[in-house]
């Protein structure tokens, strides 16, 4: 059955996933930066309250994928520090100035993940040869890419999609995992063109529990942002997606 992986960002959302059946999960912080490296404290509790594959993502900032000596040691100690802790897998992703995988610094994170799963996150679509990236990525041994086929979402990104993951299986290379609006609107267009994984955040938008609200006075750096509502998992939509898959692959057996 096609793998269901829900992005989360905070312990109770990836409960919630578990609860409704996800498969995996995919712990971030920095919803506003398209995920960010979760703290501390995140990694312990995912580690004491979830059974099912956590992968956290390793992104020390959000903007592009090229990455300073200094980002590139912080990537580097949290992929210890998350492997120390036990985590089967990580999502990673480096490029250089010039929009390729940075072969060199992958190797390098490849070397310390020796035993991980890891996925290349969307970094991938920022590449600038999508094709060659992928071979690339079969050689340093990376097992998945998370990817919207290049495109701003991943139904837009349908037809290189279904390319990469042909080219995939004739390789015995990465699974290609679609993510970036993927939803139960339009999940039926991923599994059939082949896609083995999709990746979701299944998710709502949630009002605070604060009844006192100051007004004029924001914490984010973009004076529009409703900062008394936040992002959540939907358990119902996480079942409803593990549903159809289900039913989907039953009926084309």
């Amino acid at each position: 059955m096609a793998k269901l992986e829900i992005c989360c960002f905070g312990i109770e959302c990836a409960q919630v996933a578990q609860e409704y059946g996800a498969d995996r999960i995919e712990l971030c912080s920095g919803a506003a930066d398209g995920g960010l490296t979760p703290s501390y404290g995140y990694l312990k509790l995912a580690r004491e309250k979830l059974y099912i594959p956590v992968h956290p993502i390793i992104r020390p900032r959000g903007g592009d994928f090229c990455y300073n000596v200094s980002e590139f040691d912080v990537i580097c100690e949290d992929l210890v520090m998350i492997k120390e802790m036990g985590f089967p897998g990580a999502v990673v992703g480096v490029l250089d100035t010039e929009g390729r995988i940075d072969i060199n610094r992958m190797q390098v994170l490849m070397e310390i993940a020796q035993g991980m799963n890891i996925t290349f996150h969307r970094a991938f679509d920022m590449c600038i040869n999508p094709m060659l990236g992928l071979e690339q990525l079969k050689e340093l041994g990376v097992a998945r890419i998370l990817t919207s086929g290049q495109q701003q979402g991943a139904e837009l990104g349908l037809p290189l999609l279904k390319e990469l993951h042909e080219k995939s299986r004739q390789m015995d290379g990465p699974k290609i995992m679609a993510g970036a609006g993927v939803r139960l609107a339009n999940l039926s267009k991923f599994i059939e063109i082949g896609l083995t994984e999709v990746h979701s955040s299944a998710g709502k938008t949630v009002p605070s529990t604060m009844n006192y609200r100051k007004v004029g006075v924001t914490m984010a750096s973009n004076s529009e942002s409703d900062e008394f509502t936040h992002y959540c998992v939907d358990g119902p939509t996480v079942e409803a997606m593990k549903d159809f898959i289900s039913i989907t692959e039953k009926a084309s057996a």
